[in-house]
């Protein structure tokens, strides 16, 4: 029995060509929204700054304190999670069962220097809200002119 040597396709290649079919669609598409073509990040997040602190807003509905993950690893802020959604209607002669679950991950850099012993975490009402105090070092100090 004799071997014979196939040649094999690189997978790069056709990678590469998928994420030009990806790109083309999303260029066409991309405008149109739901339900046609749906690409959203997921939690939305909302940033605000000022001089003493960074607050990130993220929306969670569904998910509870016990279900979400933070982590700061040097200048990036990781949210993780699990959503567990299960929604039951039992009313004359029907019963409606809607279930929906999934994980979730969203990692954003951070602007500035932060002080990771006073990180604090709050979700209410499906809404995320972790306070990201500065560090002194990182606080903007206010020079006086001289005239």
């Amino acid at each position: 029995m004799a071997l014979v040597p196939v040649q094999k396709r690189r997978r790069s290649d056709i990678e590469g060509l998928h994420q030009e079919m990806d790109d083309l669609f999303r260029t066409f598409l991309g405008s149109w929204g739901p339900p046609l073509f749906e690409h959203r990040v997921w939690p939305a997040i909302d940033i605000e700054e000022d001089e003493n602190a960074i607050t990130v807003m993220a929306e969670v509905p569904g998910c509870k304190a016990d279900d979400i993950e933070i982590a700061i690893h040097g200048n990036t802020l990781s949210i993780s999670g699990e959503k567990k959604h299960a929604e039951e209607k039992k009313e004359k002669g029907y019963c409606h069962l809607e279930r929906s679950y999934g994980s979730f991950r969203r990692d954003l850099n951070i602007p500035a220097d932060i002080d990771p012993e006073k990180v604090e975490a709050n979700c209410t009402n499906g809404v995320l809200s972790i306070t990201l105090p500065k560090a002194e070092k990182a606080k903007a100090i206010k020079v006086k002119v001289k005239s």
